[in-house]
């Protein structure tokens, strides 16, 4: 069992020993994407709080309560926006054929159009929120059958609305059984829903025990910090894991890992990673950038107008979604007749970034090049 690290600025050579790049793991406007951290974010942050009190001040008199936990946002790029973007990164920066499975959460409408699209072949694949005892765990779930996809994004919905630990493993014992199928555990250790540490642990701990020997790969997340993916790293020795990339991009950033391999199609990579059980990562160079930033990135990109949006989705808040006063969750662009004054110069704010040299400045702080990062705790890095 191999999965070997490389750095794209500093293992040139071992590029010419494969003809294919590999990214998973991206979303597009079809994924839904929960508001509650926005609520955490903002109550970070002394004004942005006083704009949550005075929200809830109001909600008495507009019978419009805020509700983030119901709402959600969508990325800006419509589905063959974001697989020509994975698909050039790698054509272009890398010279090589590219394969790219997008994974929207719990949901698989863009893969499925897309393969209506001449000379568009991707895999279906979704992000899988899996409820296990107090935690939720996210694993990417690619290439599904195509002829009977939606009735496995059905199953999958219907295990997540009622789940039980028995349901869940029984769920994850049929996808193992299915050998074109790729699971893989998304950002193991990342505590998204906040539990206690000790607690969170434990409930990867036990997850694994009842469920490990049905996943495939554990993701090096090209969104999190380097720290975090070294102990991912000895996880997945302790585990007896295999390590897989995963972007897990949602703005207008390539993917800033991939997979390299001389596999000619999805099948015959899932048949690498599964059976031949190896897996050759590549870390482009936008991973060395400062994560704040590259993150700041990302809510621009979210935020921005999109004058030639194919959807129609020029404005940000036709891409953000909350209950309106009957319940019913609407565009924010139908519930309010314009954007609150205080909101509305919270954004002012953050896009001076893009018409100053802050970001630039800002880019390359706090960034760790890849030359002196650890190495990986049980894993091999580098040609």
């Amino acid at each position: 069992m191999a999965a070997n690290v490389a750095w794209f600025d500093r293992d040139q050579v071992l590029l010419s020993r494969y003809r294919t790049g590999v990214s998973i793991h991206s979303h597009t406007n079809r994924s839904k994407e929960n508001l509650e951290f926005v609520e955490r974010v903002l109550e970070s942050h002394p004004l942005c709080r006083a704009f949550l009190r005075g929200q809830g001040a109001k909600a008495g008199r507009t019978g419009l309560a805020m509700q983030l936990s119901r709402g959600y946002w969508t990325p800006p790029l419509c589905p063959r926006s974001a697989y020509e973007l994975e698909k050039n990164q790698i054509e272009q920066r890398l010279d090589m054929r590219a394969l790219v499975s997008l994974s929207d959460h719990d949901g698989i409408e863009a893969p499925l159009l897309l393969q209506v699209v001449k000379g568009i072949e991707p895999p279906i694949s979704v992000e899988w929120t899996v409820p296990f005892q107090d935690a939720k765990f996210h694993l990417g779930v690619h290439n599904l059958p195509a002829e009977r996809a939606q009735e496995w994004m059905d199953e999958l919905r219907a295990c997540t609305a009622a789940a039980t630990t028995e349901r869940v493993c029984d769920m994850l014992r049929t996808l193992h059984a299915m050998p074109g199928v790729l699971v893989v555990f998304n950002h193991p250790l990342w505590n998204l829903y906040r539990l206690p540490e000790a607690k969170f642990d434990q409930e990867v701990e036990d997850f694994l025990a009842l469920n490990n020997h049905c996943l495939h790969a554990f993701e090096l997340n090209g969104l999190r910090r380097w720290e975090e993916n070294r102990r991912v790293a000895a996880l997945a020795s302790r585990w007896q894991q295999i390590l897989v990339s995963g972007g897990d991009r949602h703005g207008c950033e390539p993917n800033a890992n991939l997979n390299l391999t001389n596999a000619e199609s999805f099948d015959e990579w899932v048949h690498e990673l599964r059976v031949e059980r190896a897996s050759q990562l590549l870390f482009m160079p936008q991973y060395d950038d400062s994560l704040f930033v590259r993150c700041y990135q990302t809510f621009l990109d979210a935020i921005r107008e999109y004058p030639e949006h194919p959807d129609g989705t020029v404005q940000w808040d036709q891409r953000t979604f909350h209950p309106g006063r009957n319940g019913e969750v609407q565009p924010l662009s139908a519930i309010w007749r314009e954007v609150p004054p205080v909101l509305r110069a919270i954004l002012g704010v953050a896009r001076l970034a893009e018409t100053t040299h802050l970001l630039t400045t800002l880019r390359h702080y706090g960034s760790r090049p890849a030359r002196i990062m650890p190495e990986l705790t049980g894993q091999e890095e580098g040609a």
